[in-house]
């Protein structure tokens, strides 16, 4: 399986149930791993064959923040349908963490969609 990762993109949202929460920006941390359509080996080293992350990144952010979002499991949902359906990807994983309950590292949720 050929796959592409992106670990750790930090991306600030306007998200949480609370009105309060929802109010100021908070940072989450983003990691996806997108499988493209073709395999690598079928690539020849060109990049309109395979999926440009700088992109990715870039769309992503700008998804995030589009508008505020009450559940981190909605945001990674829309994450994974934009990859899927803007970037031609055969699947994709989506990770989003949040930093929010005292004592803990992060909570997260995971999501994978396939075309």
């Amino acid at each position: 399986m050929n796959e592409i990762w992106i670990k750790g993109l930090r991306v600030r949202s306007l998200v949480g149930v609370s009105d309060e929460e929802r109010q100021q920006e908070q940072e989450l941390l983003v990691d996806l791993c997108i499988q493209p359509s073709s395999p690598f080996a079928y690539m020849n080293d060109d990049i309109m064959r395979t999926i440009d992350y700088d992109a990715v990144a870039r769309r992503v952010r700008g998804l995030v923040g589009e508008g505020p979002r009450y559940l981190i499991e909605t945001l990674a949902a829309d994450i994974a349908r934009l990859i899927v359906d803007e970037f031609h990807a055969v699947a994709v994983t989506v990770e989003v963490r949040k930093f929010v309950l005292p004592e803990t590292d992060y909570v997260a949720v995971r999501c994978r969609l396939e075309r």
